[in-house]
């Protein structure tokens, strides 16, 4: 069914607030959400919200709280999550990040004790519509297996990227794995199997069932090369924010568990540099121009097919599945809303 992007967010918001959140924050995190519809990750987008709701519920989700920051160094904050929603510490540090980042030129924070972020591009192009570059990563549980194993070791460990580069920012949002638990847990949902090449069950078996993909593991993308680039990200962030490492992560796909995964937001102030946004987004335009395989899909650069899906999706409105509408208009009595539907 479609439904309008400003309707889901209320409904979202609504929800939120129902449990103690605030209008402000209530709004990061909806919005967090629905650009995850918008731009056709589900994974990311409402199927989260039931058990997000749950988690604020039994208080392993604190409502108000934004996350506390200490300078360890001029240009590294470490900051204590306190509980709050992901969405809502990440953009407090951003905001603390970039008052900083004028005179350090460039600024780390390390975060834990927040929970789930969801979809880092959104940070990459909060920062990147400033005038500011970024690089954000995050670690979860153990979903993935490494190079030549069967058993999940280590988190999806997405990375993003954001530049500005002009009108259209480049943005860069990948998992370091096959593909996002998330979207397996999406494929559960709908019922359609998944690619044999996408997972493994406990027995280390390829699988194209979602639901035995759920408790084995996620391979890496690109082998070797994914495994690298995964256990990298799980270093870099386990030795800034003082996180667990995978197999003790908990807290990003459960309802019992306080979640204890570590996130870490670098901003780099281009003015720091040599070169300006006029000279990136020339690059990217040979890069559009330049000859495609096939001459009916021309060739994109990270971030044009993101802005094309959102633009879509706004005008024709979000598709989502039935249950799932259904299921978070639940999640507090909805008398007094009207379901609005395109």
């Amino acid at each position: 069914m479609l439904v309008s992007a400003e309707a889901l967010h209320d409904i979202s918001k609504n929800a939120l607030m129902y449990q103690g959140v605030t209008d402000v924050h209530a709004d990061i995190q909806s919005d967090v959400l629905i650009e995850a519809e918008l731009r056709d990750l589900p994974s990311h987008g409402l199927q989260r919200l039931p058990r997000l709701i749950e988690r604020l519920e039994t208080g392993l989700a604190n409502p108000t709280a934004s996350g506390t920051g200490q300078w360890s160094r001029p240009s590294v904050m470490l900051v204590d999550g306190n509980r709050g929603l992901g969405p809502v510490v990440m953009m407090e540090t951003l905001e603390k990040l970039a008052v900083a980042v004028d005179e350090q030129g460039i600024v780390v924070g390390a975060i834990r004790n927040a929970n789930h972020i969801g979809m880092l591009a959104y940070y990459a192009e909060a920062a990147a519509l400033r005038g500011l570059m970024a690089i954000v990563m995050t670690t979860s549980e153990a979903l993935v297996h490494p190079f030549g194993g069967t058993e999940a070791m280590l988190g999806t460990n997405p990375i993003a990227i954001g530049i500005p580069t002009g009108a259209a920012p480049f943005i860069l949002d990948l998992a370091t794995s096959k593909v996002s638990m998330g979207k397996i847990h999406h494929h559960a949902l709908t019922g359609d199997p998944i690619p044999d090449d996408w997972a493994v069950d406990t027995a280390g078996n390829r699988t194209t069932d979602p639901v035995a993909a759920k408790t084995g593991a996620i391979a890496p993308f690109g082998e070797a090369k994914g495994f690298g680039l995964g256990l990298g990200v799980e270093l870099l962030v386990a030795a800034l924010s003082g996180s667990a490492f995978a197999p003790e992560v908990r807290g990003t796909l459960d309802a019992q568990e306080v979640a204890n995964k570590g996130d870490v937001f670098v901003l780099i102030d281009p003015k720091a540099g040599q070169g300006t946004a006029k000279h990136l987004a020339g690059y990217l335009d040979r890069l559009r121009a330049s000859r495609p395989a096939d001459a009916d899909r021309p060739v994109l650069v990270p971030g044009d097919g993101m802005r094309s899906r959102r633009a879509r999706a706004l005008s024709t409105g979000i598709e989502i599945p039935e249950k799932l509408y259904q299921e978070i208009c639940a999640l507090r009595g909805r008398d007094d809303m009207q379901q609005e539907t395109t």
